[in-house]
């Protein structure tokens, strides 16, 4: 009879011999402890027909006889001792197939992206995004350790971990039918993966980076300079933090953080917004300046991409207050502004404060070149950036929609947002004909059946210029309803324009939005979708028009402005697209590389390329900088 210690020794051996067997029947190749591996599924005995689908290509390698012989003797003891044991195998084989059988695809296409590591003293599969292992990343990657309950919930778990979201991009992206020497979803992942590493806090920063990697992966597949390119490229030039003190009207001291980010100046001087908010960080900054360095490089303009801003709130200061601020925010920042350097403009926050902020940059650079753009700046011209933000996501949408013979009036559009770009939004599908119909803030959303015209609207402006609640317009209007703690995403729409904030549309939201019969989907705001939210809008084909390029309008009225030659007022859709040309760019990038326009990614892959490769195209030229 066995001693109950040697039970417990003979319990782990068995578990490592059965993790051999595995490795075996299923071809896990393991070249050597902490070093990555390809995972593929063989010819299994529980679905034939899942023998013949490989995930991930590459020969793997031969077993070496001294392999061959240790597996014999583990295989040769396991078998004695259960001689010995006298334990029956009862373990009905049906069974284990009905269980396991679903969990085993799955599984394998999250976990071929995976090494072999000893932790503990035993062999365990880590994933090679987030190095973890256990009930997030189980050893048995086909899922037949534990309850069937626990294997959903591990399952569940994993799938849903924000650090791993690229190994699923990566297998959706191995599906495409890209022919390449070289297997390249290790090195697209590389990038994100060194991402991570680096920055492995910024969740707003390294989100954007998977989104941008994801949409270059046939790119990269066909040109491994790239990559290089990418490595660089994710890493700001410059990154400014500086703490902003700053009294208030009683006398006290505050201090607040500000931030700058000039993230990439290969194509020219930055151009990028100042935001001012609570939620202001510097993973924030830097995936804003990522976003605005790929719209400047869609522009006909040569221009390098920034962001920054403070994580002061605006929201009940008084003017006096808003100054001291400013001023003391632009005292850190301009040494580094001017017009071959950086240009800042407004954006979530800022409005009379780019006043403020321009009149300290005079004083203290000692000249008056340039201007920074803002409604209010009346003495540098007539301002009509944020118009052009506004009005360029109508145009685009209607390029859009000719191509699909189709017409943007009389349709219903939800809006969410209550800020500048939305009030631009309103106005010109209004222009249009359409149907707009809901706003928001951060405390609800107000919906109005018959519609907004041009009076509602300036009601609504007249709302927000006193800090008041939308709450108050369905006092005023009765056909209006105002809803507390919810999003317009769930109104019967036919396209919706997010314009508040980053992630406001998650996988709820995106289902919502689908069963509202919404077919387009125009950013009005940088990254407004989670990657479930995307995910959901490209399984029910709707059209998503990316930031990137839809809200690019704002750059160029900037760039005229500062010529004083801005008149977008009398634009047209056709002359929007005959001076930008962004539309047609990003559909014949996202056809170089085998998107079909019909398809729902082929605006935003065609917009991220060709940004990326114009922006490869200067650096690659200026040499490693």
């Amino acid at each position: 009879m066995l001693l109950p210690a040697e039970g417990i020794r003979m319990n782990s051996t068995m578990d490592d011999i059965n993790l051999i067997q595995q490795a075996q029947r299923h071809h896990l190749v393991v070249r050597e402890l902490g070093e990555e591996i390809d995972l593929e599924i063989g010819h299994g005995d529980d679905d034939h027909s899942f023998a013949n689908t490989p995930i991930m290509g590459g020969r793997p390698r031969e077993h070496s006889a001294e392999d061959n012989d240790e597996v014999k003797n583990m295989m040769a003891s396991s078998q004695f001792s259960n001689e010995e044991q006298d334990v029956p195998k009862t373990q009905p084989v049906k069974r284990k197939k009905k269980v396991v059988k679903r969990w085993r695809e799955e599984w394998a296409d999250t976990y071929k992206w995976a090494y072999v590591d000893v932790k503990e003293g035993t062999a365990r599969i880590f994933c090679s995004v987030c190095r973890e292992y256990g009930r997030k990343h189980r050893r048995n990657p086909y899922g037949n350790e534990g309850s069937r309950n626990m294997q959903m919930s591990a399952l569940e778990e994993h799938n849903n971990s924000l650090l791993h979201k690229e190994a699923l991009r990566l297998q959706m992206a191995s599906k495409d039918k890209i022919v390449v020497d070289k297997t390249i979803y290790v090195k697209a992942g590389s990038i994100v993966e060194a991402a991570l590493k680096r920055d492995p806090h910024e969740v707003e920063f390294i989100q954007s980076v998977q989104e941008a990697v994801h949409a270059l992966d046939r790119v990269i597949a066909k040109n491994s300079h790239y990559v290089n390119i990418m490595e660089r490229l994710l890493e700001p030039e410059r990154m400014l933090v500086f703490r902003v003190p700053w009294v208030d009207d009683r006398g006290e001291t505050h201090v607040n953080r500000g931030f700058r980010v000039h993230f990439n100046q290969a194509l020219g001087p930055c151009r990028g917004g100042i935001r001012f908010h609570p939620s202001m960080n510097l993973s924030i900054a830097k995936f804003l300046g990522f976003g605005q360095t790929l719209k400047n490089a869609l522009s006909p303009y040569r221009l390098g991409g920034a962001a920054g801003g403070s994580d002061f709130d605006p929201k009940g200061k008084t003017d006096n207050e808003i100054m001291r601020f400013c001023q003391s925010f632009m005292n850190e920042i301009y040494r580094y502004l001017g017009p071959d350097k950086d240009l800042p403009s407004e954006e979530m926050g800022v409005a009379r404060e780019m006043g403020y902020l321009l009149g300290q940059y005079r004083r203290l650079a000692g000249h008056f070149q340039g201007s920074f753009t803002g409604p209010r700046i009346f003495w540098s011209g007539s301002s009509l950036r944020t118009e052009a933000t506004g009005y360029g996501l109508v145009f685009f949408v209607q390029l859009m929609l000719a191509d699909m013979n189709k017409e943007i009036k009389g349709l219903r559009c939800a809006v969410s947002g209550s800020g500048k770009i939305t009030m631009h939004v309103l106005e010109k599908l209004i222009a249009y004909g359409a149907l707009p119909i809901t706003v928001s803030d951060s405390k609800g959303y107000l919906v109005d059946e018959d519609g907004f015209d041009y009076v509602k609207i300036s009601f609504l402006r007249d709302i927000k210029a006193q800090q008041r609640s939308l709450r108050d317009y369905s006092k005023t209007y009765a056909r209006s309803k105002y809803y507390d703690e919810a999003k317009p995403w769930s109104e019967r729409c036919d396209v919706a324009f997010p314009c508040g904030y980053q992630n406001e549309i998650d996988q709820s939201d995106a289902m919502s939005l689908v069963n509202s019969g919404c077919r387009i989907l125009v950013e009005g705001s940088n990254m407004p979708c989670t990657p479930e939210a995307v995910d959901v809008f490209k399984k029910a084909n709707v059209l998503i028009a990316p930031a990137i390029a839809a809200g690019a309008g704002g750059v160029v009225a900037g760039e005229l402005e500062l010529n004083h030659e801005c008149n977008l007022l009398n634009w047209s859709p056709e002359d929007f697209e005959s001076k930008l040309q962004i539309y047609q760019r990003a559909l014949k990038a996202a056809n170089d590389f085998g998107y079909q326009k019909e398809s729902p990614e082929a605006l935003v892959h065609g917009a991220v390329i060709s940004a990326f490769l114009t922006i490869a195209q200067a650096m690659s030229d200026q040499g490693c900088v």
